[in-house]
Formats: C-alpha cells, structure tokens, sequence
C-alpha cells in the first residue's frame, strides 16, 4: 500500500536537519530568489516521448505532476544512452552549461551500460560505471547544483514461481556505493520499483508497461506506468530530504492519463 502523503511529509520532516537542507536553496527556489530547475539526465524509460511512439511514456513526462510549479523540469533523457554516451555525445556538456546555482540534477542510467556488446555504450560497474557517474556529480557541485543519483527502474521480470526478478546485476549495488562515497542523495528507484511490480504481480504489472501480446515490451512504460514511477521518485525526493514538502503536491492523488502528451518531433 502506497504511504499516504501525511506519512510521507511525517517521515521527511523526522530527518536530520543536515539531510533535509538542499544547498542554497528552498521552497522551489535558489538563494537569489529565482525559480530553480530540475535536470534530468537518462535514458529511454525517462526520456520524452513523442507522437510516433505513443502510449510509450517515459516516468520524467510525468514528474512535473508531482513537483510545485515553482520548480521547473528540464528533461535531458535520451532513448538508449547510457553514463558513458550521454557524455561522449557532448549531452553532459551541454546540460551543465545550463545549471545555474540551487538547481538540481536527478541522474538515472544503468540500463544501457550494461550492453557489454556494444563499446560506445558500456561500463563497468565498479569501475567506468562510477568514473562516468562522478562525472555528473562534480560537473553539477562546481556549477552550485545538487547532484541527485536515482538507481535504474527495474524492468518486468518474474520468475516461474511469479517473484518480481532484478535485472541490473552490480549497477544499482555500485550506484549506492558512490552516493555514500561522494554523500550524494540517492533515490532507489530499483529497490522501490521491483517492490512495487512485486505486489502487482505478472499480470498485473502488465497495465504499466508498453506491453501488448505482440510486442512484450517489459521495459518502457505507458502513461501509468510513468505516473507511477513518476510518484515513486517525487515521494523518494521528499523522503530523501532534497525537497521539502512544500516542493511536492498530489502524491496521494489520481493522475489522469490524459495529462500525458506527445509532442510532434521537430
């Protein structure tokens, strides 16, 4: 059962004063008073969809739902990138020329680091994995942003007995270490994702996902899906103490599908 937002500002509001303070900035705003934004970087179960991929809905669509209007949501997600070619492509480059002090930038990558087939794009997860990850963190901490890791959404994956499986090896395990190394806030949406497709079940699970007889797309989601895992990471927001209560709003409330939109690609 989802906490109710009175437990979810009660159990943020327990922290400690030191988690709970995000650097030079509060109540949506920097220290100069301004609206402050949310950068997210990723891949494709973030990412903005457009018109000829609908009903597939990446979950950054749908943060906005959940986040005070004061705090604005630039969404930098790109299908199949991963920490390694989000930066050789120059996207990390060009995503921190546009941070300014207070803002915040939420990284979530790990599904197309590990093609280990595919050398543009894979890591390790003990080693290159982090080095591309510290990358983001000290880019954004030079600029006065807030670096915020999110550990990669699990995928639906369910074992003959109908046990939710994991299926991103060491990346989630190798992203906590390095938070905890670098004392970066971390939301993990792994662990809080695969409890979630866990009560839902095989079946279940099935209305969240791009998923149809045909395709079995048990990876990208539709607009409740995204809803949903949009919810998971503003609730994670608040409980981490990145954002305070006053930053979020409708976590207890319904979120109507036809919010989802998909823009005509330029």
């Amino acid at each position: 059962m989802r906490p109710t937002r009175r437990q979810v500002v009660a159990a943020a509001a327990s922290l400690p004063l030191a988690a709970a303070a995000a650097p030079a900035a509060v109540a949506g705003q920097s220290a100069g008073g301004r609206s402050r934004t949310l950068f997210i970087a990723g891949d494709s179960t973030a990412a903005q969809k457009y018109a000829d991929a609908a009903p597939e809905t990446g979950w950054g669509t749908a943060l906005p739902f959940f986040l005070d209007k004061r705090l604005r949501v630039a969404n930098h997600a790109v299908n199949g990138r991963s920490s390694k070619s989000f930066v050789d492509e120059g996207r990390l480059e060009a995503l921190l020329a546009r941070i300014v002090p207070g803002d915040l930038l939420l990284v979530q990558f790990g599904h197309n680091d590990a093609k280990s087939a595919d050398p543009a794009r894979y890591t390790e997860p003990w080693s290159t994995y982090q080095a591309h990850l510290r990358r983001y963190v000290e880019g954004a901490r030079e600029r006065g942003a807030r670096p915020v890791l999110a550990t990669s959404v699990e995928r639906r994956r369910f074992d003959a007995q109908g046990t939710a499986v994991p299926t991103h090896g060491d990346y989630p395990a190798a992203m906590r270490a390095l938070a905890a190394e670098e004392g970066t806030a971390l939301l993990d949406v792994q662990a809080l994702s695969i409890a979630r497709w866990q009560e839902l079940g095989p079946e279940g699970t099935k209305a969240y996902f791009n998923w149809t007889p045909e395709e079995q797309d048990n990876t990208h989601f539709n607009p409740p899906g995204a809803i949903a895992v949009a919810r998971m990471a503003a609730e994670a927001l608040l409980n981490a103490g990145v954002l305070p209560p006053r930053d979020v709003r409708r976590l207890e409330d319904e979120i109507p599908e036809s919010w989802i939109t998909w823009p005509t690609a330029d």
